[in-house]
């Protein structure tokens, strides 16, 4: 089934998400130990995810896109990620670079991208973090010049998931004065290929591995004018309003993760016999259990909430969503590094897949912003007025 519109039925919306637990179940689980140890990119298992819908899942309908709400878009990351973390996280960044440009981009640039990002037969990637700035965004120092009819763009990107399989770098640079902060900051679209784009090496990280991770370097690199993504000066504020989604999409990868795993720690209780008692019948397990179950129900409602505000455009949006990336990407790794526990040596074998969910949670406690910027975020918006009578309403 291809999910081609916003849920209106439950019956609908159990159907699409049928589909994406049988394309999970069927081109990423099988696969996931195999590609986490060889580092395999499966271009081909995400040809086929673009032709289920899953390469434009909250793009507008009339942009190629399925015109998902956020809401409908949390569950269906959530099964993708229990098919495998890695991929359903890569397949959030895509869904982020197709969402700005179907909502920031021109007709040309709609036109010229969408249709191939969309069913995923070409890929994008999100191109904000530096070496020298990670989680203070805004002090970039990459730079877009002007020259004539165009912009030329020198410096480094960091971290950047997808770089080198991208077709299409969406990419934050300066092009006001150096000490402009986040009104400096312009969004251009950069193709594979442009003169003096390359890349490093690949990163060796801790999880991950099935999605390549580079820098991404820009050598006097020349776009036209009509590369960048919106208004000039409006970078920063395109970057942090993709974020919210993409927040929400890396907590309910998570919480599928996490999920599966707490799936896999209940059937290894029930097999397991310890000092000749079942592991299921002992009270410490079923506290454990219980525990590792009832939070990940609270961050899955934290999750919904969040999807919920965005989808009513709520003055409050980016702070929920930043609580619910912060409870849910801890409480998912949290929950995931326990039943690796429960499992106990077996647990840290990589046939059972329980360490490589664990290694793939972790990055998500950083990524989109870390957990501390989300304390930050909510921090900051409690100390306004206006954010703790909205806190108040809303309890």
């Amino acid at each position: 089934m291809t999910m081609t519109s916003t849920f209106t039925t439950a019956e609908e919306r159990e159907a699409i998400l049928d589909a994406v637990r049988d394309y999970a179940e069927a081109e990423l689980a099988p696969f996931a130990i195999e590609r986490d140890e060889k580092h395999l990119f499966p271009r081909d298992a995400l040809h086929r995810g673009g032709e289920l819908g899953l390469g434009g899942i909250y793009v507008r309908e009339e942009s190629g896109g399925t015109g998902l709400s956020r809401l409908d878009t949390v569950a269906i990351f959530e099964e993708l990620a229990k098919g495998d973390p890695t991929i359903a996280s890569y397949i959030s960044i895509h869904n982020m670079v197709a969402w700005m440009i179907d909502t920031y981009g021109d007709d040309v640039q709609r036109a010229d991208w969408l249709p191939k990002l969309t069913v995923m037969r070409e890929f994008g990637s999100y191109c904000l973090t530096e070496p020298g700035a990670g989680s203070d965004a805004a002090a970039i120092t990459t730079s877009a010049v002007r020259d004539g009819d165009d912009y030329v763009l020198t410096g480094v990107k960091q971290f950047i998931s997808g770089a080198g399989e991208s077709s299409v770098y969406v990419v934050m640079a300066r092009t006001g004065a150096t000490d402009s902060g986040a009104r400096g900051i312009s969004a251009f679209l950069v193709s594979d290929g442009t003169p003096g784009l390359g890349f490093g090496a690949l990163e060796k990280k801790m999880g991950w591995h099935a999605q390549p991770t580079r820098q991404v370097i820009f050598d006097g690199v020349r776009v036209p004018a009509s590369a960048m993504l919106g208004d000039e000066g409006k970078g920063f504020a395109i970057a942090m309003s993709a974020l919210n989604g993409g927040r929400l999409n890396i907590a309910a990868c998570s919480l599928g993760g996490a999920q599966w795993a707490l799936d896999r720690a209940v059937a290894y209780i029930h097999e397991r016999v310890a000092f000749g008692e079942p592991l299921a019948e002992k009270q410490s397990i079923l506290f454990t259990v219980a525990d590792m179950r009832t939070d990940l129900q609270a961050a899955r409602l934290m999750v919904r909430d969040g999807a919920q505000a965005v989808d009513d455009h709520a003055p409050d949006a980016t702070m929920r969503c930043a609580m619910a990336k912060r409870f849910a990407t801890d409480a998912g790794f949290d929950v995931a590094n326990r039943a690796l526990q429960l499992h106990g040596g077996y647990g840290y074998l990589q046939d059972y897949g329980i360490e490589k969910v664990v290694r793939d949670l972790r990055v998500h406690q950083i990524l989109e912003g870390t957990n501390e910027i989300m304390r930050l975020i909510v921090g900051r918006e409690m100390l306004r007025p206006a954010g703790s009578a909205s806190m108040r309403s809303s309890s």
